[in-house]
């Protein structure tokens, strides 16, 4: 079973339309600083990522803070963390934020919450990182995404072995102890021919 230092968190710098997500978001903050692991997340003050970082802030942990100087003033850059980095672009968020964490939670969000967790996913198929990646499925927001991604499995377009690579639970207890228990497979050969 893995131990991990710092986990990203990945969520949306909206609140979204129910207390229940803030709460949430709160929770996992909290829960993380109670085993003693940083977060690691996008820099935002408001929203669900706010949430997130002003719990684990609370709780006594340690959060780190990665945002492009262009959105510091649009997702309003929490001052109040261990460490914020301003970086110079979305990519180099995303790879700053990769390479701080052992792992990666996805809470609910948008766009961007779907953009950089399939990235992480995806760097994981490819073998780029053997870093496990979940989803925290809040009040079942992920429900149609995961019987989407259960769908293209059985279509052939996401081999079995890979599957696995995206873990969910509903709460944070069990997601951890899955992404504990992640096995990244060893890439071999990509292409079979017939």
């Amino acid at each position: 079973m893995v131990s991990f230092r710092r986990i990203a968190v990945y969520c949306g710098s909206s609140g979204g339309v129910g207390p229940h997500y803030l709460e949430a978001a709160r929770g996992v903050g909290a829960f993380l600083a109670s085993r003693n692991i940083d977060v690691v997340y996008g820099g935002g003050r408001v929203g669900m990522m706010g949430a997130v970082a002003d719990a684990a802030l609370a709780a006594g942990g340690k959060v780190y803070g990665v945002i492009p100087e262009r959105l510091k003033t649009r997702e309003i850059a929490h001052e109040g963390l261990t460490e914020l980095f301003v970086v110079d672009s979305m990519h180099a968020r995303k790879m700053m934020m990769a390479s701080l964490a052992d792992a990666f939670i996805g809470l609910p969000g948008g766009w961007g919450t779907f953009e950089e967790v399939f990235e992480v996913v995806t760097w994981s198929q490819l073998n780029y990182h053997k870093k496990p990646v979940g989803l925290l499925n809040v009040k079942g927001y992920f429900d149609h995404l995961v019987s989407f991604l259960d769908h293209a499995a059985t279509e052939g377009f996401i081999r079995p072995i890979h599957r696995p690579l995206l873990a969910s639970a509903n709460d944070m207890e069990t997601l951890l102890d899955r992404l504990s228990k992640l096995q990244i497979p060893d890439i071999g050969r990509w292409i079979e021919r017939p």
